[in-house]
């Protein structure tokens, strides 16, 4: 069995003892289904007007009911599952990859590169996010690119902080220092000893840090600062059935709903993952 069958093989076992893991997973999943396969499950054209059934309630037309422009909520949010997928794959992607280097790099790196990237860290995070995203949205205006690329300077120093700790527990290791006693390069020694110890907390990290950036998106798309209209998202969803609330309180419960799924199915599927994986949790329970 190679190791990553081996190791979808343990999440599995490990999901299968842990309802809430389970559940989160089948929540996750069905989340990024409806997602990818939005613009075949969608009933109808999302920017699709029809102003003679604005804000209407739910129905067999429209099981979510209308907006107040008519246009069907359920479509809307299916293709704004779309949105909250893009910017929460994008953005955690790129900067998980990014302080993943450079935390392995101030974690094995000389001293002073080390005091360098912890004060450039903690100089990113001394600015509240929301803050520092509205200052640069109002500087480049608001779309989606800027929307992911403040989601990544924020999130890179948490990423980095992570691997940093990480690596300064293994290099001292003992089987780190015969590999360097033989004469193995850094690259070496990073690629083949340290990034395997420590891919598993970062996945588990990441996976917990999706409910957190789609509520970012979310609610600067509900400030107009994030996707601009008429795109669907689930924040623009919100602000719509907020402006509407005494006429029709459905667009603000169908754009919330997924909100709350996200969390959920994130946050059991994250805990799961760091029991199956965090060695001390693992001895507790044999």
């Amino acid at each position: 069995m190679s190791a990553t069958a081996g190791t979808v093989y343990r999440i599995f076992a490990g999901l299968k003892k842990d309802p809430l893991g389970m559940a989160g997973f089948v929540l996750v999943s069905l989340i990024v289904f409806l997602a990818v396969f939005a613009a075949w499950l969608a009933p109808y054209d999302p920017l699709e007007v029809d102003v003679y059934n604005r804000l209407a309630s739910p129905s067999f037309a429209h099981w979510l009911g209308t907006d107040q422009l008519g246009r069907d909520i359920l479509s809307r949010v299916l293709y704004g599952g779309q949105v909250a997928l893009r910017v929460s794959l994008l953005a955690i992607s790129i900067s998980m990859a990014v302080g993943l280097v450079l935390g392995m790099l101030a974690g094995f790196g000389p001293r002073w590169l080390d005091r360098v990237l912890v004060v450039a860290f903690d100089t990113v995070r001394s600015f509240p996010t929301i803050m520092f995203a509205l200052a640069v949205v109002a500087l480049t205006g608001p779309s989606l690119n800027t929307v992911i690329g403040v989601i990544i300077v924020t999130s890179i120093p948490v990423y980095a902080r992570v691997v940093r700790t990480q690596t300064l527990a293994l290099r001292e290791r003992d089987f780190i220092l015969a590999e360097r006693a033989m004469g193995a390069s850094t690259f070496r020694i990073l690629r083949h000893h340290v990034l395997p110890n420590i891919i598993a907390p970062l996945f588990i990290l990441a996976s917990m840090d999706v409910p957190a950036v789609v509520g970012m998106e979310a609610g600067l798309s509900f400030l107009g600062l994030g996707v601009s209209p008429p795109t669907p998202s689930w924040g623009s969803i919100l602000n719509d059935g907020y402006s509407y609330l005494r006429n029709s309180p459905w667009p603000i419960i169908a754009g919330g709903l997924p909100l709350i799924a996200v969390t959920l199915g994130f946050t059991f599927f994250g805990e799961s993952l760091r029991d199956i994986f965090d060695p001390r949790l693992r001895r507790k329970d044999q």
